[in-house]
């Protein structure tokens, strides 16, 4: 591990220019990751490219360097970052065959795309990742890169509720807290504040709930975003409320998109692993909580979903 971050150091040392990326549809640690990682190289003197295919919510916009946030990659740069990615699918179309230098990640499906793979399965967010490892690659912890940083732990633990969140983990936002975050406000803003439209689209979300033993899942269409008025096209988290069902193993959402595609949220408790299952679908994530884009109408997108997860969950029992 010390000779990797040796090499991350001197690449990232070599370079004037560097560019950070993250996912498309990105969450909160993949915006965290790349607001907290470009700030500490930009402190350092780099010229920073921050990258997010599909940019970034306004609930980050009052961070430092949200504005420069940009969609598409601009050569020359010296050294590409990649970051929170499993594989060079959630980048889009950003790299347009461009090499990655450096990959650092945390899912376990990572694919080690790049020169240098810095991937810790055993982190609970890649800002995690970011936040211990600093030092050993000459960047130094600052208030400014600690806000994003703290925000991308807190929302990818769902506030250190996650059966991943480790000590190291709770080491991470120590740190973060010492360099004087508000770690209190920030919980609220990224957690716990929902706009008014999300709300609506919960309402809708809930309204179609529906349970087959410890199986539980809803569906959110047009027609839904269109009724809350709600631009996004995802589930404005409503995942995270319904995996505090009791009696509840898996919760299954689904989002239909524009474009003959589903977007397929899993959440699992009790020790269910869902990764494999999102795999099976090109998608990918970590045991508890997992993702993917899933082609088709929304009714088979569903079938054949269900199916699979109900498969899942039967095995799980026999094992019990």
């Amino acid at each position: 591990m010390r000779d990797l971050h040796q090499q991350i150091r001197q690449v990232l040392a070599d370079a004037a220019t560097v560019a950070v990326i993250a996912h498309v549809r990105p969450d909160g640690d993949a915006i965290g990751s790349v607001l907290g990682l470009g700030t500490l190289l930009t402190e350092a003197g780099k010229q920073v490219q921050f990258i997010l295919p599909d940019g970034a919510s306004a609930l980050y916009k009052h961070m430092a360097h949200y504005d420069r946030i940009q969609t598409r990659l601009q050569e020359p740069v010296d050294v590409v970052v990649v970051l929170d990615c499993s594989d060079l699918l959630r980048t889009g179309d950003v790299l347009n065959g461009r090499k990655v230098d450096i990959n650092i990640d945390h899912h376990p499906t990572n694919e080690l795309f790049a020169d240098i793979n810095l991937v810790e399965v055993e982190a609970a967010a890649t800002s995690q990742i970011i936040t211990l490892c600093a030092q050993h690659w000459g960047l130094g912890l600052s208030k400014t890169a600690a806000e994003p940083l703290m925000a991308g732990i807190l929302t990818d633990t769902i506030g250190f509720r996650t059966s991943n969140t480790t000590a190291d983990t709770l080491r991470a936002a120590a740190l973060l807290m010492e360099q004087g975050v508000d770690m209190s406000g920030l919980y609220y803003n990224t957690l716990l504040k929902r706009s008014y439209q999300s709300v609506k689209l919960w309402g809708r979300g809930l309204e179609h709930l529906q349970k087959d033993g410890r199986l539980a899942w809803t569906v959110l269409d047009e027609d839904d975003r269109q009724a809350s008025r709600y631009s996004g096209k995802d589930d404005a988290e409503l995942t995270a409320l319904l995996a505090t069902i009791k009696g509840v193993d898996v919760i299954v959402v689904f989002v239909a998109q524009d474009d003959n595609h589903v977007k397929v949220s899993w959440r699992a408790t009790n020790g269910v692993d869902v990764s494999n299952l999102a795999v099976s679908f090109n998608g990918g994530g970590h045991a508890p909580a997992s993702g993917a884009t899933v082609e088709g109408t929304l009714d088979e997108v569903i079938e054949r979903v269900l199916g699979e997860t109900k498969k899942l969950l039967q095995e799980r029992r026999k094992q019990d």
